[in-house]
């Protein structure tokens, strides 16, 4: 299981929303080569990024899952019991998190989160005054929008080779990320940092005066505990048509292909969140 933020969010639904998890089950599922998708019982659906680790030989002998939760068996599984009883595998984690975004959308449909629809964080943001942002993570279309202003711009990422030409100007190495957040005033932060463990070690680094944006698919949790962390706004995905998403994720769809057809995006604000 994934361990820190969505460990203690797993651990604050389940103390808060006890009946969800006691009765809602896992309707399907679709691990797709981008995104691990999933419909509840209660018709809710979520998803995460797809991480599988690329070491892991599922071959060998002594790492084949044939238990309650192995290929073919989760569909009307308990969610309760997939976190609680089932193997901790790359897979399950990835089922894991998208079971957690579909209980939470469920109560942020309910409930009196400062919701804000069909906005992405970015249009969120001042950027006619200029400020150090830091991206983590080659999102595309921040870096055109915000290289096309004058606010200084540093990108946080493995691989350079997900920059066009003209971007790598603004490419940092992934493990410069503390010295480039002691420098920043805005910080915007992949969610698929939730899948792959990350995000916990970041926000660590995160200097006080900074506001912190979690964005993506992924990181549509209940905000509680994210809010708790230092994350100032969520860019959340709702799922308009679960029947879409799946096909989508299924064909290698990615974001993008959701946003354009079964998804939209909301963005909720921690209630301190200031606009500068």
């Amino acid at each position: 299981m994934h361990i820190m933020i969505v460990q203690e969010t797993y651990d604050f639904l389940k103390n808060n929303y006890t009946e969800i998890f006691r009765n809602t089950t896992i309707e399907r599922v679709v691990v797709g080569v981008y995104f691990t998708a999933v419909k509840l019982s209660s018709g809710f659906a979520g998803m995460g990024k797809t991480e599988i680790d690329s070491h892991c030989c599922n071959s060998y002998k002594h790492k084949r899952n044939f238990g309650d939760f192995s290929p073919g068996k989760i569909n009307g599984q308990k969610i309760i019991d997939l976190f609680e009883k089932a193997e901790n595998t790359d897979v399950l984690n990835n089922v894991r998190l998208a079971v957690l975004n579909a209980v939470s959308s469920e109560i942020i449909s309910r409930s009196n989160y400062n919701v804000i629809e069909d906005k992405d964080p970015i249009e969120l943001i001042d950027l006619n005054h200029k400020k150090t942002i830091c991206v983590v993570g080659a999102f595309q279309s921040y870096i055109n929008k915000i290289a096309a202003t004058q606010n200084n711009l540093f990108v946080l990422e493995l691989n350079e080779n997900a920059f066009e030409e003209n971007q790598k100007q603004f490419y940092v190495p992934a493990e410069k990320y503390a010295e480039t957040f002691s420098k920043s005033d805005i910080i915007i932060i992949t969610g698929a940092t939730l899948a792959n463990n990350t995000l916990n070690t970041l926000l660590a680094n995160i200097p006080e005066r900074a506001q912190t944006i979690l964005v993506g698919p992924s990181s549509s949790l209940i905000p509680d505990v994210l809010f708790r962390h230092k994350i100032n706004i969520i860019g959340s995905t709702r799922i308009l048509d679960a029947e879409k998403m799946f096909t989508i994720i299924s064909e290698g769809g990615t974001g993008y292909h959701l946003f354009n057809t079964c998804a939209k995006k909301i963005c909720i604000l921690n209630d301190g969140f200031k606009k500068n």
